[in-house]
């Protein structure tokens, strides 16, 4: 039985540092996510959030510490072994990250191509509708990236991560630029995707209302280092001014 199953932290980060050039981004961090959990890190901007789940993501490389996930440091691990990683972690862009050339059909169709072992092609396509189905875009299947609403492509973006089954997923200020009922529809279905696929997930947002409704724990990073953590509630109700004023 691997270790991240035996503890039930799906992810364990200890003392991570990153440094851009003389510049510190990130101080000695240690945060973990349990299984089934979702995890919102909160800060300014500017404050590292992003380059804590590319660093997760293995997109960014650490100067020091371990990052285990599912069990495996990949801080050492070799590009075969972090590819086999990456398959169980998806990673939502803040924009989408859509091939505008490729149909909604065929941006789903190319990762299940090229990481899933699924030779029959009506059973491909089976999964590209049953998952744009658990999105609420069956409709738009056959639509261009440019025919959609900034929402639909936020669901378009996930869908074509829930293609793969991720065990994890990273969500890159998913509601950026969306207009709050959108961002309520899109803060729901990440609790309706938590639900049905059974995935853990980390949000890094400024949204305090996805916050609320889907996080179960909040980390607040502030000058490189996790500031506070805990619930929402705790955390509201922090005597820390500072803590109170970030969560209004």
């Amino acid at each position: 039985m691997t270790e991240y199953i035996e503890n039930n932290n799906v992810i364990e980060i200890k003392l991570l540092s990153k440094s851009f050039g003389k510049k510190e981004i990130l101080k000695n961090i240690s945060l973990s996510l349990k299984k089934g959990e979702t995890l919102s890190v909160l800060g300014k901007s500017g404050v590292g959030k992003t380059v804590l789940i590319k660093c997760i993501a293995g997109l960014i490389q650490a100067d020091s510490g371990t990052i285990n996930v599912l069990g495996k440091n990949i801080i050492t691990l070799k590009s075969k072994e972090l590819l086999a990683i990456r398959q169980k972690v998806g990673f939502l862009f803040q924009g989408g990250a859509l091939y505008d050339s490729m149909s909604v059909r065929e941006n789903l169709l190319f990762p299940a191509n090229r990481n899933l072992n699924l030779t029959n092609k009506l059973k491909i396509q089976e999964q590209i509708e049953e998952t744009l189905e658990n999105v609420g875009l069956i409709d738009a299947i056959d639509k261009m990236p440019s025919e959609l609403s900034g929402g639909m492509k936020k669901r378009i973006a996930l869908a074509r991560t829930l293609i793969l089954k991720p065990e994890i997923i990273l969500f890159d200020e998913p509601t950026m630029g969306l207009d709050p009922i959108t961002s309520k529809e899109i803060s729901n279905l990440i609790l309706k995707t938590q639900k049905t696929y059974n995935t853990s997930s980390i949000i890094i947002t400024h949204d305090i209302n996805c916050v609320q409704l889907t996080s179960n724990r909040i980390n607040i990073l502030k000058d490189g280092i996790i500031y506070a953590n805990g619930t929402y509630n705790e955390l509201k109700n922090s005597k820390d001014e500072w803590i109170k004023s970030f969560l209004k």
